[in-house]
């Protein structure tokens, strides 16, 4: 059974938390489940959080769980080793095609004295050329992710067994789930690892900020225009979990996006629609509608490259019909 998808709330980043007076609106007294499997190493390290939950808290550790699988399985934490390599060679490599399609479109806007018509024409065309590396890119990444499962059989091993049984029942007993934020890669690894999902996130009230928030939705896509060795183009990462479908999370946008450069952000709006890309700064809170839709008031970049509300958004394509 899917969750109520008016208890599935997004927040910007915690840096001044306010989760206490966000679960005092909800109505939530707990028990809650949390998941900072995205903390790696400082997973437990989750005192100020539980403080925040009114003591009510009880970690997953999943980080701690796929540790102790990969200390304990060496034939499986070897297989594991074998995809995180052909991983990271797969976005390395396609990287390099999203670069310089990226580049080739920002020379393109710049021929300013050229036919408008021909240039938006070879703008579509190279923005085509970047929706079709995204979505080649992310049909691998299921590939190499569907060979590993076949071939690992996680359930088929006991001590990953007894893992995932032991999270189902801890779910079981929460009344809602707290995701936070860290490493995406680590917590989605860990996420699908424990199978999450159909052993409760699926059915419980969500609180997500930052990588927990990300992991939500479809696909995954990591940016950051503001790196210290420069501006890095957005790029698809993987699946995520598929409880927030059409949207597109940007944690911290304002402190890692050219808000500024209109056209650019009009770009990332176009590359990944039909979905909405949503910005969650500090302070933002998005709790979806029971539908599963976003609320009318939810920010998003618009295709012109500017926030606007999703209600305008959704009115003005409806206009167009």
């Amino acid at each position: 059974m899917n969750p109520p998808r008016n208890r599935l709330v997004l927040l910007g980043p915690q840096r001044r938390p306010g989760l206490d007076k966000v679960v005092a609106g909800m109505r939530l007294d707990g028990p809650f489940a949390t998941i900072t499997a995205g903390w790696q190493e400082r997973e437990l390290a989750d005192d100020e959080l539980d403080t925040h939950l009114g003591g009510r808290a009880t970690n997953l550790a999943l980080w701690s769980r796929r540790q102790d699988v990969l200390d304990r399985d060496p034939g499986f934490a070897a297989a594991h080793r074998r995809r995180a390599v052909e991983l990271t060679d797969l976005q390395e490599l396609y990287l390099i095609g999203v670069r310089h399609t990226s580049r080739a479109l920002t020379e393109l806007r710049a021929q300013t004295e050229r036919s408008e018509r021909a240039t938006r024409f070879a703008l579509s065309d190279g923005e085509d050329v970047l929706r079709s590396l995204d979505r080649r890119h992310l049909e691998r990444v299921r590939e190499i992710n569907a060979t590993f499962y076949d071939a690992t059989r996680p359930h088929e091993h006991p001590l990953i067994a007894a893992h995932r049984a032991e999270v189902a029942q801890l779910l079981a007993g929460a009344e809602a789930v707290v995701l936070t934020g860290g490493h995406v890669g680590e917590l989605l690894d860990a996420l699908h690892l424990f199978n999450v999902v159909p052993a409760g996130l699926d059915r419980l009230p969500v609180i997500a900020w930052s990588a927990g928030a990300m992991v939500l939705t479809e696909r995954v896509v990591l940016f950051n225009d503001n790196a210290s060795r420069g501006p890095r183009a957005p790029e698809v990462y993987d699946d995520g979990l598929g409880l927030l479908p059409g949207v597109v999370v940007l944690p911290s946008a304002r402190q890692r996006l050219q808000m500024q450069e209109t056209a650019r952000m009009g770009l990332l709006a176009r590359r990944f629609a039909p979905a909405v890309c949503v910005p969650l700064d500090p302070g933002a809170r998005v709790q979806l509608e029971a539908d599963g839709s976003l609320p009318a008031d939810a920010p998003v970049i618009d295709e012109s490259g500017t926030v606007s509300t999703f209600g305008a958004v959704a009115a003005e394509g409806a206009g167009h019909g």
